[in-house]
């Protein structure tokens, strides 16, 4: 059965891959003889069970995770994991952070709850527009550990080099390009990542932590449920977790090893990330707004320079077919997320759409 899809640019919940959906929709009233939809079963359930052992497995497979590391299918999505890391991780109540747009702030301003942070770098001079250099930053010895965003949603920068923490632990959210590309794991001390862009419904994220940062005697205002040992030490099944979630992220994990992994996901990515950029660069009529060097390839903001023709942009895709082109409410102007599941013939479409807008309003 065919459906009548828009192109979806939505910086999350954003698209799935069309075969997943598709594999969903098949099991959705029996999984695998079970009688059931994932949706109804226990997560005590052998069946549940098999369902998370695999998702886990298919995920360290694809990011090659070292053995002593935890995967963690935390609920609460990425705004939770901005308490988490400070209450597990600050040891001695001090951390570093670099400031690179919206969601490095949001997580700056949570964990200055918890301790004594420093705000080592930042891009707020240049409107968050470029990534700061980061090879020789002021880290005090006891810091417990150095958080960077690694690709910023709203401001559509992205890391290229890792900062030199200094031997300290380095905590990276990855949300917008959480398995868009390979990632070495073993260079983070933590990993967590919001699924909803990249690999599946609202309402959960994954946690890679290595295990000696696990720990027993967190403060006793922590509650049970935000300690990182205690979903380590339960598989995850401390209670009930998000089990539709994951179901469907592991069905995304399969995605992913069919086409080739990572490193074919991530020529994809450059490959229509470039349609789109190359398009901005020879406007007349459109401006991408990051510094190029530090351009993501999953989330591009851009502007005309007028908010009333941005407006108007909007509403010229959305009649179109292009769904969820307006820029972010904080920052205004226009943005495109085009994350794994957006296939390059989205992104050429939606160029051709704004030749004809320009042409139109030359």
């Amino acid at each position: 059965m065919k459906y009548d899809r828009i192109y979806n640019f939505s910086a999350g919940p954003a698209m799935m891959p069309e075969s997943v959906l598709e594999e969903i929709r098949d099991e959705m009233m029996n999984y695998r003889g079970s009688g059931m939809c994932v949706m109804e079963m226990s997560h005590r359930s052998k069946v549940f069970e098999e369902i998370l052992h695999e998702a886990e497995a298919d995920l360290r497979d694809l990011m090659g995770i070292p053995d002593n590391y935890k995967v963690l299918f935390v609920q609460g999505g990425g705004t939770l994991q901005f308490a988490m890391v400070p209450m597990n991780l600050m040891k001695n109540g001090v951390a570093c952070y670099v400031e690179t747009g919206a969601w490095s702030k949001k997580a700056i301003a949570e964990a200055k709850k918890y301790g004594d942070v420093h705000v080592v770098a930042s891009s707020k001079d240049r409107n968050y527009t470029y990534i700061p250099d980061c090879s020789d930053l002021d880290i005090p010895d006891n810091t417990d550990y150095v958080y960077i965003c690694e690709n910023e949603t709203i401001h559509g920068v992205t890391w290229q080099t890792l900062p030199n923490t200094k031997g300290h632990v380095l905590v990276s959210d990855q949300s917008s390009m959480f398995l868009s590309q390979p990632c070495d794991v073993s260079k983070y001390g933590l990993i967590w990542g919001g699924v909803q862009k990249n690999v599946g419904p609202a309402g959960m994220a994954v946690v890679i932590i290595r295990e000696d940062l696990l720990r027993d005697d967190l403060p006793s205002y922590v509650p049970i449920y935000m300690n990182y040992k205690t979903h380590a030490d339960s598989d995850s099944l401390y209670n009930t977790p998000n089990c539709w979630a994951i179901y469907c992220c592991g069905k995304v994990f399969q995605y992913l090893k069919r086409i080739g992994g990572l490193e074919a996901m991530h020529q994809r990515n450059i490959e229509k990330a470039k349609v789109l950029y190359d398009f901005l660069d020879s406007s007349k009529l459109f401006k991408g707004a990051v510094e190029k060097e530090f351009r993501s390839l999953m989330n591009v903001p851009f502007v005309t320079g007028d908010a009333d023709l941005d407006a108007k942009v909007v509403a010229y895709t959305k009649a179109a077919g292009f769904e969820n082109l307006k820029g972010h409410r904080t920052v205004g102007g226009l943005r495109a997320s085009i994350y794994n599941a957006m296939p390059k013939e989205g992104v050429e479409a939606m160029v051709e759409c704004l030749k004809k807008f320009e042409a139109e309003n030359a």
